[in-house]
């Protein structure tokens, strides 16, 4: 099912099944789910890793490698073609196709005998997901009016953590029972089943449909014109390295905790999957959309919150990091994780709402996949692998608290740094979304 672009710029909303709010929260809740089973497949490796190390003898730098940047890199690499295509093809058909294939590669993993095998297997996982959230942002921005954006995606990306919940509680149980590759296999291949039903069930929304933009759309303008164009605006500029900085904390942070908990605290891998499920899909599920309701309601009344608002809560994760990561009390230690991902999960929704506010409509996929390139390579390439580099390296030195201390230094660092370059952003964002193009711009070189 696909509809045509028949309406004049001004005229009222073409009629179409997003006419009606029920259907555009049903397509909202299949994007959602779709994210989830990214998340699922991409974070299942993580409640896996300490029984794939001992299995295979892998190293904490081979585990980040594994579980950050060989996956980013293609994630990224692949993450801007895909996006040129979904700035001028059928959107809902390349997320089906890259659903189909992250969920087959993740299952593939199950059958890997050594880092190489798994290496591709995520390398695979990786080349697929590349095709999921960019063509989604770009109809979500078509079918959720400006004023509702930030909440919509941010509602989307409420995903991330119900697929990290899903993956540490049902991964965490499976790989008790019956070991880590069939935890991969009983993950992966139901998400086969959940892209025939989106290919079958989801209409393609018309371009600039929410906005009353629909002949406005154009053609989709070429990967360097966009960069040009985003690098132009000093709030993107800020808005993706806070972004990177923030993604940095959530992965050097989040990819290790399962390991930090099982080498520092006396608990079972099942009881942990359960407990690191219930904080972090509970409470980066509540900071997603707090962080997206937030940005829409104040933002109202002054642009800036939709960067003061991730500035307050990511300055304030390092005194959380600092208790969390030194406390001898489990309990104490399991609940702030609950904090750290509320804090950390909050800036995707009004990040992505900003920067599809800089750009024309046909830019707006690949205007996700380049923030999606730069928080991916940095946040999930560099920050995982970082803090496994330093664990050994501290561990090498004979230190027995290594992997804490390396993830301490890397998380505030990071949100520090991540902080000032959304205060940045706040020193230009008005004035760069009232000089937004209606069209794809043409941008002189610069």
């Amino acid at each position: 099912m696909s509809m045509t672009n028949t309406s004049p710029a001004g005229a009222p909303p073409v009629e179409t099944p997003y006419s009606k709010a029920s259907y555009r929260y049903f397509v909202l809740g299949v994007l959602t789910l779709v994210y989830a089973l990214n998340f699922v497949d991409r974070q299942l490796l993580v409640i896996l890793q300490e029984q794939i190390k001992l299995e295979l003898d892998l190293s904490d730098t081979q585990l980040g490698l594994l579980s950050g940047f060989a996956f980013a890199l293609f994630y990224v690499s692949c993450g801007i073609p895909i996006a040129r295509w979904a700035d001028g093809g059928v959107r809902r058909n390349i997320i089906a196709l890259a659903l189909t294939v992250w969920s087959g590669m993740t299952a593939v993993s199950g059958l890997a005998q050594n880092f190489a095998h798994l290496l591709l297997a995520r390398v695979g996982v990786g080349v697929g997901e590349a095709g999921g959230s960019p063509p989604a942002h770009s109809m979500i921005s078509d079918i959720f009016p400006e004023k509702e954006r930030a909440t919509a995606l941010s509602i989307y990306s409420i995903g991330i953590y119900i697929g990290i919940l899903t993956g540490f509680a049902l991964g965490g149980f499976i790989a008790e029972a019956f070991g880590w590759r069939t935890a991969f296999f009983v993950v992966g291949l139901p998400g086969i089943l959940v892209a025939l039903f989106l290919r079958l069930t989801v209409a393609e929304p018309i371009r600039g449909w929410s906005e009353k933009r629909e002949s406005e759309a154009g053609e989709s303008p070429t990967f360097v014109t966009v960069l040009k164009f985003l690098w132009s605006r000093k709030t993107f500029r800020n808005l993706a390295l806070a972004g990177s900085l923030q993604a940095t904390v959530i992965y050097a942070i989040g990819n290790w905790l399962p390991s930090f908990f099982l080498r520092n605290h006396e608990i079972g891998l099942a009881e942990l999957g359960l407990w690191m499920a219930l904080t972090s899909g509970l409470g980066g599920g509540a900071g997603s959309f707090f962080g997206g309701w937030f940005a829409d309601r104040m933002g109202q009344r002054d642009r800036r919150w939709y960067v003061w608002g991730s500035a307050i809560l990511i300055l304030a994760i390092t005194p959380v990091l600092l208790v969390m990561l030194n406390t001898g009390n489990l309990a104490l230690a399991l609940a702030l994780t609950g904090v750290f991902h509320f804090l950390s999960a909050s800036y995707l929704g009004p990040a992505l709402a900003v920067s599809h506010g800089l750009v024309g409509l046909r830019m707006r996929a690949m205007t996700s996949a380049v923030f999606f390139f730069f928080i991916n390579l940095i946040g999930l390439g560099l920050g995982p692998l970082i803090v496994g580099y330093l664990s050994d390296t501290f561990a090498a030195a004979g230190s027995e608290t290594a992997l804490a201390t390396a993830m301490l230094i890397v998380g505030c660092a990071a949100s520090l740094w991540g902080g000032a370059h959304y205060l940045f952003a706040s020193r230009h964002i008005r004035g760069d979304i009232a000089n937004s193009p209606a069209t794809a711009p043409k941008v002189e070189s610069l």
